[in-house]
């Protein structure tokens, strides 16, 4: 082999069930690994967020204050913070600092350590008012715990700054519900995914529309988010699709296919912690792994009972976690051999 060749992928190593927990009452909606790596929270339509071990799945803390179910939820970069979408048309900001503080009883120096968080106690810092329908897409800004983004079933896509609990901008964005919103890596841009087949990205600053990626009356864009090295838009569409374009040239570049997208806003991921993979649920109940390159289904992970509405990847380690509809109500976590 010349050395001008790349050597061929490593061999693609399965992941399998680890784990399984069911934290909610109803519905798991939403499932994201803390970007330090140390929980996992888990939204539901049960109204609460629960946040788990990364690696046992026990329950840590509970965060409730919410009158209606959570259909997003995300994390600040550093993990202080988490902010939650809900249908009682309010965002709320939770601070999670004591929470992490308390994962390592007895390590800290000096007297015995930091004690384990109280489990119920209550962490919201802020409550955002002004959407006029269900919250259903949440998003901080990478760059900064005082922004973030929503979407919601008033097709408008606002931007709040956390510290007022003001909501800064309030953009016009589609003519139908507001499925998705995120920014990209720099905080400069976000994208929005509409049930109007529309995908669009925001100048952050001003919010003005900047380009319209997708313009198709059908089907619904469920989903869609950066990658992140922010060079890339994944879009879910209701027509059992996932697409990766280059938004700067508006082109397609893949198209992953196999798994069933017909109802449900399902949240995929990017996998870049061992080879790159796309990861998607699916309402055949499983999750699909796909290889982003060659875009063929490396793996479908089978157990859930219901459909796969969220997928998260960890991220250092070669785990993926997912959640389950009101049939399932599960939250599994899926690990790849070592």
């Amino acid at each position: 082999m010349s050395q001008q060749q790349q050597a061929p992928a490593p061999p693609y190593r399965p992941y399998r069930q680890v784990r399984a927990a069911t934290p909610h009452s109803r519905a798991v909606s939403c499932v994201r690994f803390s970007p330090c790596g140390r929980l996992l929270a888990a939204a539901s339509l049960d109204g609460t967020v629960a946040l788990l071990s990364p690696s046992s799945l026990a329950a840590i803390a509970t965060l409730r204050g919410h009158a209606d179910g959570v259909s997003d939820i995300s994390w600040s970069t550093d993990s202080f913070y988490l902010c939650s979408a809900s249908d009682d048309r309010t965002l709320r900001i939770w601070d999670v600092r004591p929470v992490l503080a308390g994962l390592n009883p007895g390590s800290g120096g000096g007297g015995g350590g930091a004690q384990p968080a109280d489990p119920n106690a209550d962490r919201c810092i802020r409550v955002l008012k002004g959407h006029t329908n269900f919250v259903f897409s949440a998003n901080f800004n990478p760059q900064t715990n005082s922004t973030v983004a929503s979407g919601g079933f008033d097709c408008t896509v606002r931007i709040w700054d956390v510290k007022s609990g003001r909501c800064v901008r309030a953009i016009d964005a589609h003519s139908e519900p507001v499925t998705s919103v995120h920014f990209i890596r720099d905080g400069s841009i976000i994208v929005s995914g509409s049930h109007d087949g529309t995908c669009k990205i925001w100048d952050a600053g001003t919010g003005s529309c900047l380009k319209t990626v997708i313009d198709e009356k059908k089907p619904a864009v469920s989903f869609s988010m950066f990658s992140p090295n922010g060079k890339f838009i994944l879009v879910a569409a209701l027509d059992d699709t996932l697409k990766l374009c280059n938004f700067a040239s508006g082109k397609f570049l893949k198209m992953y296919s196999g798994h069933v997208n017909r109802k449900y806003c399902l949240q995929s991921a990017f996998s870049v912690t061992n080879g790159k993979y796309i990861v998607s649920g699916s309402e055949d109940n499983c999750v699909y792994i796909w290889d982003l390159q060659g875009k063929n289904i490396l793996q479908k992970l089978e157990g859930h009972t219901d459909t796969v509405i969220s997928v998260s990847c960890h991220p250092t380690e070669n785990k993926i976690a997912s959640g389950g509809l009101d049939n399932d109500r599960t939250v599994r976590l899926w690990l790849q051999d070592g």
